[in-house]
C-alpha cells in the first residue's frame, strides 16, 4: 500500500508520518507500507498541475490531507489565500485521488460550527462557521467525495509548530501575566493521538464525518491552568478573563462552545482518545525534556 501525506512537516502531518513510519517497520509477510510525505515546500496544494503531477506520478493508494492555513486570525485579513489552500487546494487533491483510485481522508476543524448550540456537536449536525478560517475549511469538506473520510477535530497541541502548550509554557517561563479565557470551550486534542486515529481511518478506508478529539472538556482558561500544574506551576496564577477583555481583540470569532461529540467512532465500537488531560501532561513532559547534546 501506497500513502501520501500533505502538509507532512505541519503539527498533525508530522505526527501521522512516525504513525505511518512505525506501522511500515513493524509489518512483516503479507504486505508492505510505502509513504511520502510532501511538506508545503514539496508540494503547494493551491498549485492544481503539482497536485496533479505528484499524486499521478506516485499513484497512491491513500491520500491524507492535511496540508492547510491554520492562523486563523490571519486568514481575516487573508480571505483569498484561505480559501485557495483551504478549499480550492483540498479540491486539486480530490481531483488527483479520484484520478488515482486514492482513498482520501481531509482534515477539518470545530470551527465549522458557530459554537451556539449548547451542547456537544455531532457529526451530522449542520455547521454553521463564523470566520473564514471555518467557512474555508467546511468548503474543503464539500469538496470531498462522497467516499472519503472527514475528521473534524479541535485546539490541537503537539511537539512540532505553535500552539497552546507551548504558548502557555514560554509565559511560564517568562514569569509574563498568565490571563486566558474562561468562555470558550472545546476539546484539547493530542496530535500524536489524533494522527494514530487518523492513520487508521485512513488505511480502512472509513467513510463519511468523524469526530475526532481527546475526551472531556473545558475551557482555555482551565487548559492552562492545567499545563501550568503540568509544567509544576502554580495553577492560581492563571486569571480568568472573558473574551470581550482580549487586548488586543481577536479578528476572528471564535464558537463560544465546539466541543465535538465523538459519536461516530463510539457508535462505530472504534476506540476513543485518551482524556485531554492525561494527553496534555505527556505533552509537557515532552516539551520540558532536556534535549539531547
Amino acid at each position: 500500500m501506497r500513502v501520501l501525506v500533505t502538509g507532512a512537516s505541519g503539527q498533525l502531518g508530522s505526527e501521522v508520518l512516525e504513525v505511518l513510519g512505525r506501522r511500515a517497520a513493524a509489518m512483516r509477510r503479507g504486505g508492505e507500507l510505502d509513504v511520502l510525505g510532501a511538506g508545503h515546500r514539496q508540494l503547494d496544494v493551491a498549485d492544481r498541475d503539482s497536485v496533479l503531477a505528484a499524486v499521478l506520478g506516485y499513484e497512491p493508494d491513500v491520500v491524507i490531507h492535511t496540508a492547510a492555513v491554520t492562523a486563523v486570525d490571519a486568514c481575516e485579513s487573508e480571505p483569498d489565500r484561505a480559501f485557495a489552500v483551504n478549499a480550492l487546494g483540498t479540491r486539486h487533491v480530490a481531483e488527483a485521488a479520484r484520478r488515482s483510485g486514492a482513498h482520501l481522508l481531509y482534515v477539518s476543524t470545530d470551527y465549522v460550527f458557530d459554537g451556539l448550540a449548547g451542547r456537544p456537536y455531532l457529526e451530522w449536525d449542520e455547521p454553521a462557521p463564523r470566520s473564514v478560517y471555518g467557512r474555508s475549511k467546511l468548503a474543503g469538506e464539500r469538496e470531498v467525495a462522497g467516499g472519503g473520510t472527514i475528521v473534524r477535530t479541535a485546539w490541537v497541541c503537539g511537539r512540532t509548530g505553535a500552539n497552546m502548550v507551548k504558548t502557555v509554557l514560554r509565559l511560564l517561563r517568562a514569569g509574563a501575566p498568565l490571563r486566558f479565557v474562561d468562555d470558550q470551550r472545546g476539546s484539547p486534542t493530542h496530535a500524536a493521538d489524533l494522527a494514530a486515529t487518523v492513520v487508521e481511518l485512513a488505511l480502512q478506508r472509513r467513510p463519511g464525518v468523524f469526530h475526532v478529539t481527546n475526551q472531556g472538556e473545558t475551557s482555555w482558561y482551565g487548559f492552562a491552568r492545567s499545563v501550568v500544574g503540568f509544567a509544576g506551576g502554580d495553577p492560581e496564577s492563571v486569571e480568568a478573563i472573558s473574551t470581550d477583555e482580549l487586548d488586543p481583540p481577536r479578528p476572528a470569532p471564535r464558537p463560544a462552545c465546539s466541543v465535538l461529540d465523538n459519536a461516530a467512532l463510539r457508535l462505530s465500537g472504534l476506540p476513543l482518545l485518551p482524556h485531554w488531560e492525561r494527553s496534555m501532561a505527556r505533552l509537557v513532559g515532552e516539551l520540558q525534556a532536556p534535549r539531547p547534546a
